[in-house]
């Protein structure tokens, strides 16, 4: 009996612990009201949503569009390789092991065996990663607000003594009942950088930017001018845009089984150091061309740790496309294949994986070209 009651001090305490957390509306450190002052919510799919930019999915002229880009017939895969030794974001790992060697058997006369794997890991957000609506939010006075002004602790899914075991109605299943089919730009940055004279002709990737105005910075005219210098239709509604920055390169496909440890651990050095990528003009301008998805050969798309405002904003893209306007983002894909392939236009096909209440997706985009 005693241990009874004690442990329903202990659940009653914990209860009343998430329902002052539920009643402290803010979360500790900084506040901004950006989201409730410009009426981020309802999205332009509708106060109901829970897909945002996936809905370009239901345009039968997107799908179109899109396999009207293949020309040559072929097809390649961008997912990088999922292993412990590739570089992933501060305390995020990727551990595998297979239990058990072979895991069962051998049965029957035909003496089958099996092999299993036991994986632990940040679902959505290790490698080759799709941030999905529960993914980024930004803290307001009203509490933690994702997309669709949804507030986080209002949507969590709870378990067995309060734990929070799913995402609820900012669960990544919701973008992954429709995936992503749409014409597929690529913007080779380092090559257009290359060709204005801002880094080296020898550069492989973009600097990472310590400052505003390094060349490590993608902006809204150097996206214009890549999609000119390409000779490529103009970015339109549903599209899907590729930066390539060249810092994937340190690890990319044709390059990492062959990589031993150190040259691995260099490539996770690298990445943590930040990286190159969008600014937010260019987020804004791709914004307004009403895209389906960003994606990038580097851990956020955002230039870091300096973007156009300098360092003291934090990846600005993510919540003004995601959280403000639910353009999702697929990060660490292999734009390198693309490039060395002079795949500029192809048709992307790809659909996270319906894991009910998850902030992301793991998984490998097919371009078809």
């Amino acid at each position: 009996m005693r241990h009874a009651l004690v442990g329903k001090a202990v659940l009653t305490a914990s209860l009343l612990a998430l329902a002052a957390l539920a009643v402290a509306q803010t979360l500790k450190g900084p506040v901004s009201d950006k989201p409730i002052d410009e009426k981020w919510a309802p999205s332009k799919w509708g106060a109901n949503d829970r897909a945002g930019s996936a809905n370009h999915t239901k345009s039968s002229a997107n799908i179109a569009r899109a396999l009207g880009t293949i020309k040559q017939n072929k097809a390649l895969t961008i997912g990088k390789y999922y292993h412990r030794e590739a570089p992933a974001f501060g305390a995020r790992g990727w551990q595998m092991s297979i239990p058990g060697t072979p895991t069962g058997g051998p049965f029957g006369k035909n003496a089958l065996i099996y092999h299993d794997e036991l994986v632990t890991t940040e679902i959505g957000q290790i490698q080759t990663q799709f941030d999905g609506p529960g993914h980024i939010g930004v803290n307001t006075s009203k509490g933690p607000m994702m997309y669709n002004g949804v507030i986080a602790w209002d949507a969590y899914e709870h378990g067995g003594g309060g734990r929070v075991v799913g995402m609820g109605p900012l669960g990544v299943e919701h973008p992954g009942e429709l995936g992503f089919v749409c014409r597929l730009v690529v913007l080779d940055a380092v090559a257009y950088k290359k060709s204005k004279g801002q880094i080296p002709a020898t550069g492989e990737m973009l600097p990472i930017p310590k400052k505003p105005g390094d060349p490590g910075i993608v902006t809204a005219d150097d996206v214009r001018g890549i999609v000119q210098m390409q000779r490529l239709r103009e970015i339109g509604p549903g599209d899907c845009v590729a930066l390539h920055t060249g810092q994937g390169n340190s690890w990319s496909n044709d390059r990492y089984k062959s990589m031993n440890s150190d040259q691995r651990k260099a490539a996770r050095d690298l990445f943590n150091e930040g990286e190159p990528g969008f600014g937010i003009s260019a987020c804004e301008y791709l914004a307004t061309r009403d895209i389906a998805l960003t994606m990038c050969d580097t851990s956020a798309c955002d230039a870091q740790p300096s973007g156009e405002q300098g360092p003291d904003y934090s990846v600005p893209c993510h919540t003004e496309m995601q959280t403000r306007r639910g353009i999702w983002n697929l990060e660490n894909v292999d734009t390198k294949s693309l490039v060395d392939n002079k795949v500029l236009e192809g048709a992307f096909i790809w659909a996270p994986l319906r894991i009910v209440g998850a902030t992301g997706s793991p998984g490998n985009p097919m371009v078809l070209y």
